[in-house]
């Protein structure tokens, strides 16, 4: 990092251009393509992702108002408009999402001692979903209502750097629980959802791959106590018990134990039940990580606040795919270079200042490093905002 070099194409510098090129490879992306490759493709979305660029037109007028740039910016030349549409609408989205998933995997060997779980063994995970609503007369395929269309993102997330490790893109009719039959369950790894999810037959599939949930319990669930723990009523708990399901249907589809904890919030004066297949765990382990679920959702609303996913740049599935499979790189690029240069800013601090300089020649340490770019709003960060259930 150097400060003879634009920011953007530093930015881009850590990104590994031969693993990419083996995602295309994967997918024959470039196939008949004679100048703009798909890396060029890539480039400019990342850009429109970086600088909050509201469409396709917009990101090519802002690069192409800077023609002397470009070739020193990673670009072959002028961006054509129609080109690049083409591109978002022709080439496989999952050229995109395979090379998500090699950022992702650099990005969990940086924040593998996040602070957030400090003291605890193992991989947590939180599971939800966001809502995408879009114009039914121009995106027809996504089928929500009779008078709206919507995507739905699926989205697992490390609790460790709160990094998107698996993103389902679905129409917006499918249910929530759907989700858990195309999720990739890793042995041992903990994974935190709330009550949406709660399907006895496949949460019992995820402890038969020795995986491990924590989820809340419905108001009409039937259930036994076999035994209790004794518990610290000072520290909010009130329970901690091995049940068995007695439910017609319930008994049925999860014949094994569940641990049910009790959780009392002085904070929001209510009490919350919780349901685990993991007994290792302190009560109050389980309890603090359902807390930290939320974090998805301050993700969500994080990326739909500071990338452009909300806004799309065409009307194709394809497209809507390969923008939200860009907005994940994009993100993961960025955690990447706040990790390996150990920059002492939030996330949402650095996307706006990397919004605004994407032109600049300043080394990125230099950069981030000026006391005069200082935010206040780091309440907008998804690491800043406090917790709740």
């Amino acid at each position: 990092m150097f400060a003879g070099t634009f920011v953007f194409r530093q930015l881009t510098n850590v990104l590994s251009r031969y693993e990419f090129e083996r995602c295309v490879m994967l997918f024959r992306g470039n196939h008949y393509v004679k100048s703009f490759s798909c890396w060029q493709q890539f480039l400019c979305l990342c850009f429109g992702q970086l600088t909050f660029r509201e469409s396709s037109r917009s990101i090519a007028l802002c690069l192409n108002a800077h023609p002397k740039k470009l070739y020193h910016m990673g670009f072959t030349g002028l961006i054509k408009l129609s080109t690049l549409c083409d591109a978002n609408e022709q080439r496989d989205w999952r050229i995109y999402e395979a090379f998500a998933k090699t950022l992702l995997i650099r990005a969990q060997a940086l924040y593998q001692d996040d602070e957030v779980l400090k003291g605890l063994i193992g991989k947590f995970y939180a599971l939800d979903s966001t809502t995408i609503d879009l114009c039914l007369s121009v995106f027809s395929w996504a089928h929500f209502r009779d008078t709206k269309a919507a995507v739905k993102a699926h989205t697992l997330l490390d609790l460790r750097g709160n990094l998107p490790t698996f993103v389902h893109i679905t129409d917006g009719t499918v249910h929530d629980v759907n989700v858990l039959d195309v999720l990739p369950v890793e042995p041992e790894a903990c994974y935190v959802i709330d009550r949406g999810y709660v399907d006895y037959g496949r949460l019992h599939e995820i402890g038969e791959k020795h995986a491990f949930f924590i989820t809340r319990a419905k108001s009409n669930m039937r259930w036994q106590r076999l035994y209790s723990r004794p518990v610290d009523r000072s520290t909010g708990l009130r329970c901690d018990q091995t049940i068995r399901c007695t439910g017609v249907k319930a008994s049925k589809d999860y014949p094994d134990l569940l641990r049910r904890v009790k959780y009392y919030d002085s904070e929001t004066d209510n009490t919350y039940v919780f349901l685990t297949n993991n007994f290792d765990l302190t009560a109050l382990q389980v309890a603090m990580l359902y807390k930290l679920r939320w974090q998805i959702g301050l993700f969500f609303k994080w990326m739909k606040g500071h990338l452009k996913i909300k806004v799309f740049w065409g009307e194709s599935e394809n497209a809507v795919r390969t923008q939200i499979w860009v907005a994940v790189c994009a993100y993961l690029a960025v955690a990447i270079v706040r990790k390996e240069l150990r920059i002492e800013r939030s996330m949402y601090e650095i996307l706006q200042i990397l919004s605004t300089t994407a032109f600049e020649k300043i080394g990125l340490q230099e950069l981030f490093l000026r006391n005069d770019l200082q935010i206040s709003d780091s309440g907008n960060d998804i690491l800043a905002l406090g917790l709740r259930f």
